[in-house]
């Protein structure tokens, strides 16, 4: 019995379930914020909030996932530290990041009035929801600083292979977020300007809970020097790493701010039930996520010890158990789907109408699993012009010639040129992936 236990839950297995499910339940706790936020604003006698939240928290993953290599780079570095048992490396990797992370988030509130006016510009919702929008996001652009470190905590205690961690931080935080969201909203009649600063006050409390586990988290022996903090030239190497990362998240957050602002040219309605729907995109994104987050960490630390054959044991399980949870996701979502959305809303029209576009939800767990499970690989390999490379290839050549063939097909044509932008990321990654592990380039110096 054991032995069977052992051949089909290997020790790789484990060791990927024991990082996995509390990275899993720390990235469902995330769209568990847009969900109150949808399902509060949802269930009021005006469409306008919930669009004005839709255009202003998108704005705003733009603005913040721009930094993300703050947590993407941080976590394969860390990894490969922490595979080569680089206390140094570990501490000064932390201190410079979050440097950048203080430096960059007050950059971005001295600059954020013509941020925002560009953003709300070229996303053009209407002139109702244009107006609410901007007042949520004068607020949401407070947390910034808060936000950037965060992404360096969270990437750092992936890396070191401590993911009780961000689970803690976010769990506690977004359950204050889900009090004052309610309290704010249906209490004090705050609208969307409450559901934007419950998000802020709530990022504050994430980021100091984060603060107080990194600092209990400090390798043993590793005082506090000058040299941590690095020249001038060690943070524009950090930059310089990451820039690909960067550009790579730029265009995705292109393509799902376009997705947004075509929606919200075809109505208030559309645009509405298109936030219902992408609300359980971030669902299926982070649930999966939870796997790749473990291969993150597993591949690097793999690379960082030089261990050839750990990498393929970790990529052949972290493969096996993504493709078991998008199984799971898409039957939940074919036999749940109508009941989930009428959770979120009962506004008939939008409720309509996103039941009208519910077979799109149906294929993403499949046409996504790929592209994120291989973001975990390349990130712990710290393969950051790959991605770039095949977001862009993606992005430039895929997505866009199918939804421009497509424009005839209305909503439709939208979603369908979401599902292939997924589908060629599978394939142009899985390629390159291929191709690196047949030519045995993952651990060459790149």
């Amino acid at each position: 019995m054991s032995k069977l236990h052992n051949k089909i839950f290997s020790a790789t297995d484990q060791r990927l379930w024991l990082l996995a499910w509390p990275l899993m339940l720390t990235n469902l706790t995330v769209p568990l914020l847009g969900l109150v936020d949808t399902a509060v604003l949802g269930h009021l006698d005006n469409p306008e909030y919930l669009g004005a939240v839709a255009v202003g928290a998108n704005l705003f993953s733009i603005l913040y996932w721009t930094f993300g290599f703050m947590r993407m780079g941080t976590t394969g570095l860390a990894a490969q530290a922490w595979g080569q048992r680089d206390s140094f490396a570990q501490v000064a990797l932390l201190l410079r990041s979050l440097m950048l992370a203080v430096g960059i988030g007050l950059l971005l509130i001295l600059f954020h009035q013509p941020l925002i006016a560009l953003g709300l510009h070229l996303m053009n919702p209407s002139p109702s929801v244009a107006e609410l929008a901007a007042e949520y996001a004068s607020i949401r652009i407070w947390s910034a600083p808060a936000v950037l470190c965060q992404y360096t905590l969270v990437g750092w205690l992936i890396g070191t292979q401590y993911p009780r961690g961000p689970m803690v931080m976010l769990i506690i935080a977004n359950g204050i977020n889900i009090i004052l969201d309610i309290f704010f909203v249906t209490v004090l009649g705050w609208n969307s300007r409450g559901v934007a600063m419950a998000t802020v006050l709530a990022e504050y409390g994430a980021t100091a809970i984060g603060f107080a586990i990194v600092l209990k988290r400090m390798p043993d022996g590793q005082t506090l020097t000058k040299e941590l903090f690095g020249q001038l030239s060690d943070y524009l190497r950090i930059l310089q790493v990451n820039r690909f990362i960067m550009v790579r998240t730029i265009a995705l957050l292109l393509v799902l701010a376009f997705f947004t602002a075509q929606g919200a040219r075809q109505g208030d309605i559309i645009l509405a039930a298109n936030a219902v729907l992408i609300t359980f995109l971030l669902v299926i994104s982070n649930a999966l996520d939870g796997f790749a987050n473990a291969a993150e960490a597993l591949i690097g630390e793999a690379i960082g010890k030089g261990n050839k054959a750990r990498f393929k044991t970790v990529f052949s399980s972290a493969l096996r158990w993504s493709i078991w949870g998008a199984l799971l996701l898409t039957i939940a979502f074919v036999l749940g789907g109508r009941w989930l959305i009428s959770l979120l809303t009962d506004i008939e029209g939008v409720q309509f109408t996103a039941w009208q576009y519910l077979p799109w939800l149906w294929l993403l767990p499949f046409a996504a699993v790929w592209g994120f499970l291989l973001d975990g690989v390349f990130i712990g390999a710290t393969r950051a012009r790959e991605m770039q490379n095949t977001m862009l290839f993606s992005a430039i050549g895929v997505f866009l010639p199918v939804w421009w063939l497509t424009t005839g097909l209305g909503n439709h044509g939208l979603w369908l040129s979401l599902i292939s932008l997924m589908l060629a990321r599978a394939v142009s990654m899985g390629w390159l992936c291929w191709h690196y592990t047949r030519h045995d380039r993952w651990f060459q110096p790149h």
